[in-house]
């Protein structure tokens, strides 16, 4: 299908969820990071899930960022 859209033709990636998952980014983010800075008990579980889901959102952002630019 990419072989037979024409010269003048551009296609995009770019869908409207992409701004909901940078926002959804910025809240995890800000999340893990007011766990952090817990000061009488940190609750561990809540910072591991918080790091694993933050990093997952990270990489498929930088995925879904990458494939607006090729």
């Amino acid at each position: 299908m990419w072989l037979l859209a024409g010269a003048g033709e551009t296609t995009t990636t770019y869908n409207g969820f992409d701004i909901f998952m940078l926002l959804f980014t910025l809240i995890i983010f800000i999340g893990v990071v007011r766990l952090l800075m817990e000061r009488p008990k940190k609750n561990l579980f809540a910072i591991g899930f918080g790091m694993l889901c933050l990093v997952i959102f990270l990489v498929s952002d930088v995925i879904m960022i990458k494939a607006w630019f090729s």
